[in-house]
């Protein structure tokens, strides 16, 4: 188990009142109510950074038009393959 410690936070009253609320429909207290705020808060900000990432290095390093072109091809070939007319007929 890890270790935990206790902290002391202000935040106004409508906030408090809210997260009653919702804890109490979760039935969870308000410590674990507040962490689990706290970590999925945490979590999508270090998925925005990487979504932020991903696209800096797509914008430091776009697509050649020589490897665009092999996506071009590569894609035709795989759409030549289906059966287009098979689909059209169901």
């Amino acid at each position: 188990m890890q270790k935990t410690t206790k902290i002391a936070i202000s935040i106004p009253m409508t906030l408090l009142e809210t997260i009653e609320h919702e804890r109490e429909a979760t039935g969870e207290s308000r410590s674990e109510f507040l962490r689990r705020a706290v970590e999925s808060f945490l979590r999508q900000k270090d998925k925005e950074e990487e979504i932020a990432q991903y696209i800096r290095g797509y914008q430091e390093n776009p697509e050649t038009g020589e490897e665009l072109g092999w996506v071009e091809a590569a894609s035709q070939a795989v759409l030549a393959e289906y059966p287009w007319e098979e689909e059209a007929q169901q």
